[in-house]
């Protein structure tokens, strides 16, 4: 029997290469060696407003870049959070079992709750959510990047105080961070890692990005004060510019340095445009042909729901039998 894998994305923002290199590019390469499950998390996008019409949107948006990227509907169950009741009542279920302490000490919610006058209690509970939405389906790998790592352990936190509390119930997630591709940076600061929700317009390369737009984004990318590719002494700009070439071509370190050595600046960036642009263009295209028949996606989307469903609500059941909850 496969292992479950579950992974998913909040629909805000724009999707972008370091979404795709991080993340749904492995998703791609390892979703017929697993029971997989990606989910659209649509309950976490809201413990923030978003305007409904564009929360909607966004959510189709997201579903048809699984697809154009290769996310396999028939083989993968591609599931919105909100459609699955399960998961917000497991929320429930598990936050009445999680100190209130464990959640403070969130490095997430200490950074966003300090930028933010008004806190609501969603974002304290956030990482609760994301607790059910993984042992709700008894996930036992769960791909996500080191930013999410605190995330994950407090998952499994949770399952195992509820599994002492009332005797075994939940698969442990596996606490390392298999199947998790290249670390992609912010092209106007290579320090910081590359984020949809990041304001500078250079700051990120959309995967919807027109070919225009993705070269004009990484002509400007930072780099440093040498002219030239030097392997013994990269400026974090480079190395982030190499990562992104590496990841799209999947040349190995030896050719890249081969090729790369002594290139000047902007021949580097010119060759990672056109490296970029040459995979998202067919991306891109397939993007339009799925989204220009809107009941497809309905289909895939319910289709994912209903093959989840029968999981999830066996988990619920089975969490209210033990808390001693009536369950005719």
């Amino acid at each position: 029997m496969k292992s479950r894998v579950l992974s998913g994305v909040q629909p805000t923002g724009n999707l972008h290469i370091g979404n795709y290199l991080g993340a749904i590019k492995n998703w791609v390469r390892i979703q017929h060696d697993y029971e997989s499950i990606f989910c659209i998390v649509d309950l976490h996008a809201i413990t923030v407003y978003q305007p409904p019409e564009e929360l909607r949107s966004k959510i189709l948006e997201i579903a048809g870049l699984f697809i154009a990227s290769g996310i396999d509907p028939k083989h993968s169950a591609m599931v919105v959070q909100s459609t699955v009741h399960g998961h917000a009542e497991l929320s429930w279920l598990l936050t009445c079992v999680t100190p209130i302490g464990w959640l403070e000490r969130m490095t997430q919610y200490k950074a966003k709750s300090q930028a933010q006058e008004t806190i609501g209690d969603g974002l304290l509970q956030y990482p609760v959510l994301m607790a059910a939405d993984i042992l709700i389906y008894q996930a036992g790998i769960v791909p996500v990047g080191d930013d999410q790592a605190q995330h994950l352990e407090l998952a499994r936190d949770i399952a195992q105080r509820f599994n002492s509390l009332y005797g075994d119930t939940f698969v442990m997630p596996a606490t390392s961070l298999p199947l998790v591709g290249a670390r992609v940076m912010g092209l106007d600061d290579p320090t910081k890692k590359m984020s949809k929700s990041a304001a500078g317009a250079g700051h990120a390369v959309a995967l919807l990005d027109e070919p225009g737009v993705i070269r004009k984004k990484i002509m400007r990318a930072t780099t440093d004060s040498q002219p030239a590719v030097d392997f013994a002494h990269l400026g974090e700009g480079v190395v982030n510019l190499l990562s992104i070439f590496q990841g799209f071509s999947g040349w190995s370190q030896s050719r890249m340095e081969a090729h790369f050595a002594g290139m000047r600046y902007g021949d580097l960036k010119k060759q990672v445009a056109e490296m970029v642009v040459s995979h998202l263009e067919p991306l891109q295209q397939r993007y339009r042909e799925i989204t220009s028949d809107p009941a497809y996606l309905a289909g895939v989307l319910r289709e994912g729901a209903e093959r989840v469903s029968p999981i999830a609500d066996a988990t619920v059941r089975l969490v209210k039998q033990r808390m001693g909850l009536y369950t005719p």
